[in-house]
C-alpha cells in the first residue's frame, strides 16, 4: 500500500480544518432549497406540498434517529398513530401510512441493531406475542377465503385488525423494556391527550376549522356528527365515537393514577385535571358507548384494588350516577346530558336498527364460519366494494366487524386472545406485581382496557387508531412488570 504523500496529507488536514465549515454550507443550502420550495408551493395554493416541503427536513433527521435508536421509532409510531388521522383532514396524503413507515423504520433499526450489538430475541418469546402472530397469521390466510371481494381492502384493514398488534409487542419486549419507558410512555399519552382535549373544546366553542368543515360535508359525516344542531365533537381522531372512547379510557386511567401513584404533588395535579377534562372531552363527543368505560372501569379498578373501602365508595358513586341519568332529569337542558340519558331507553331506534342489522348478519353467516372477508365491511367495504351487502349494512361494533370479516371462528379466537391476555393481566397484578407504583399503573391499564372492551360492542374504539397500538403496549408493560421487581429495577 502506498504511503501518503505531503500533498494528499495537506489536503486532508485542510478538508479536516474547514468541516465544520464546509457542512454548514451544505445545510444552509439545503434549508435554502426547502424554503424556496415551501414559498413557492404556497403561493401556487398547493398546501399539501408545502407542508411536505418544510417538514422533509425534520422528516430526514427523524429517519437517521429511528435508524440509530430504536426507541424513538417507538415515540415515533405513538406520535403517527395518535395524529395521523386528523392530519388526513388538512393534506391530500395517505397520513395513515406513516404508523406502518414508522414501524418499518424501527424494525429495521432493530436489525441493523445486530451489527452494533447482539438483540436479545429471547425477550419476545411470550405468550403475548404468540397470540398476537397467530391472530396476524389467521387474518393473512383469509386471502384465500372465497369470500373474500376485494385483495385492496384485505391489505388495508387488516392494518389495525391484526399487522398492529403483531409487530408492536414484540417491538416493545425487545427495545421499549423498561421502567423509564413505562414513565416516557405516561407522559406521552398525557400530552397527547392534553392536545385532544384542546382541540375538542376548539371545536365545541369556536367551531371546526375550514378543513373539518370540509370533512364533515362529505357524505356520511355530516349525519353522523351534527345531531339536532349540535355538533358531536371529533378533535383530531377519526370521528366523533373514537374519540368520545378513548377520552372515557383516559379518564380513568389518569384518575386512577392521581388518586394512587406515589409521585410529587402537582403531578399529581396535573393528573387529576387531564382525567376531568379528557370526561369532560367524552360528554362533548356525544359518544353514548363511551359512557360504559368509566362505569366498567371504576368497578373494575375497585376490584383490583382489593380494599373494601374503595369498592364501596365507587359503588356509591356508580350507583348514584345510574340512578341520576336513569331516574332523574337532573341537568336535562343540557344536550350532552340528555344524550348520555338516552343509553338507558329500550326504545331508542338506533339500537333497534342495531339489532335487526345483526339479525340480518346472523342469516348471511350462518353459511359463513370465516365470514365475509378482512376489509369487507365498515369503511373499507364503503371504500372498495360500495355495492355490497356487508359494506351497505353498518356493523356499529367492533366485535361484529369481525364476526362479520372473519366468521364465528375469527370472533371466537380474538375473543379468547383479549380476553386471556387481560385475565392474565389481571393475575400478574393481584398475585405478582408487588411493587406500589406498578401495581396501580397495572390497575390504571386494566380499568381503562376493560371499559373499551366492553364499550367496542357498540363501538369501533378498540379496532381502530389510537386504541389498538395503545391497548397491547399498556399489556406489554404489565407482563414486563414482573421481570423488571426480579431485577430490582423500579419507576
Amino acid at each position: 500500500m502506498p504511503k501518503p504523500t505531503e500533498n494528499m496529507l495537506e489536503k486532508s488536514t485542510l478538508f479536516r480544518k474547514n468541516f465544520h465549515t464546509i457542512s454548514t454550507i451544505i445545510l444552509l443550502c439545503f434549508f435554502l432549497i426547502v424554503l424556496i420550495g415551501t414559498l413557492f408551493s404556497f403561493a401556487e395554493n398547493n398546501i399539501t406540498l408545502g407542508i411536505v416541503t418544510i417538514l422533509s427536513p425534520l422528516l430526514i433527521i427523524l429517519i437517521i434517529a429511528i435508524l440509530l435508536k430504536a426507541r424513538v421509532g417507538i415515540v415515533a409510531i405513538l406520535f403517527a398513530n395518535y395524529f395521523a388521522i386528523g392530519l388526513s383532514r388538512y393534506v391530500d396524503l395517505p397520513t395513515g401510512l406513516m404508523v406502518d413507515g414508522f414501524l418499518f423504520l424501527t424494525l429495521a433499526s432493530v436489525f441493523f441493531s445486530q451489527l452494533r450489538t447482539k438483540v436479545d430475541w429471547s425477550q419476545a418469546s411470550k405468550d403475548l406475542t404468540y397470540l398476537v402472530l397467530f391472530w396476524m397469521l389467521m387474518t393473512i390466510l383469509q386471502l384465500l377465503n372465497p369470500e373474500t371481494v376485494s385483495r385492496t381492502a384485505w391489505m388495508y384493514a387488516m392494518r389495525s385488525m391484526a399487522l398492529y398488534s403483531a409487530v408492536i409487542v414484540p417491538l416493545i419486549f425487545i427495545t421499549y423494556n423498561k421502567p423509564k419507558d413505562l414513565k416516557s410512555f405516561i407522559h406521552i399519552i398525557m400530552w397527547f391527550t392534553v392536545l385532544a382535549i384542546l382541540k375538542g373544546i376548539q371545536q365545541k366553542f369556536l367551531g371546526p376549522d375550514q378543513w373539518e368543515l370540509r370533512w364533515l360535508n362529505e357524505p356520511g359525516n355530516r349525519t353522523t356528527h351534527i345531531l339536532f344542531g349540535v355538533l358531536r365533537v371529533f378533535s383530531f381522531y377519526g370521528d366523533a365515537g373514537s374519540f368520545g372512547g378513548m377520552m372515557a379510557y383516559f379518564g380513568v386511567i389518569f384518575m386512577v393514577l392521581a388518586l394512587h401513584l406515589k409521585v410529587d404533588i402537582f403531578s399529581k395535579f396535573l393528573f387529576l385535571l387531564v382525567s376531568f377534562g379528557s370526561f369532560y372531552a367524552m360528554a362533548i363527543s356525544g359518544t353514548r358507548s363511551a359512557v360504559a368505560v368509566p362505569f366498567v372501569g371504576f368497578f373494575v379498578y375497585a376490584f383490583l384494588t382489593k380494599n373494601f373501602k374503595v369498592m364501596f365508595i365507587t359503588g356509591i358513586i356508580l350507583l348514584a350516577a345510574i340512578v341520576t341519568l336513569k331516574y332523574t332529569r337532573i341537568g336535562q337542558s343540557y344536550y350532552e346530558i340528555r344524550r348520555m340519558r338516552t343509553i338507558f331507553q329500550s326504545e331508542e331506534p338506533s339500537l333497534k336498527i342495531r339489532q335487526e342489522n345483526r339479525e340480518l348478519f346472523r342469516k348471511y353467516l350462518e353459511r359463513r364460519p370465516f365470514g365475509g372477508g378482512v376489509g369487507s365491511a365498515g369503511n373499507w367495504g364503503e371504500r372498495f366494494t360500495p355495492e355490497t351487502f356487508l359494506a351497505q349494512t353498518p356493523t356499529d361494533g367492533w366485535y361484529v366487524q369481525v364476526w362479520v370479516e372473519q366468521g364465528i371462528v375469527g370472533l371466537i379466537f380474538y375473543l379468547s386472545m383479549i380476553l386471556y391476555i387481560t385475565f392474565k393481566a389481571i393475575f400478574l397484578t393481584l398475585f405478582r406485581i408487588t411493587n406500589h407504583n406498578f401495581r396501580f399503573i397495572a390497575i390504571a391499564f386494566l380499568s381503562g382496557a376493560y371499559g373499551i372492551m366492553v364499550s367496542s360492542y357498540t363501538a369501533s374504539t378498540l379496532g381502530q387508531m389510537p386504541g389498538t397500538i395503545i391497548f397491547f403496549v399498556t399489556m406489554s408493560f404489565i407482563f414486563l412488570m414482573p421481570q423488571w421487581e426480579k431485577e430490582q429495577l423500579t419507576l
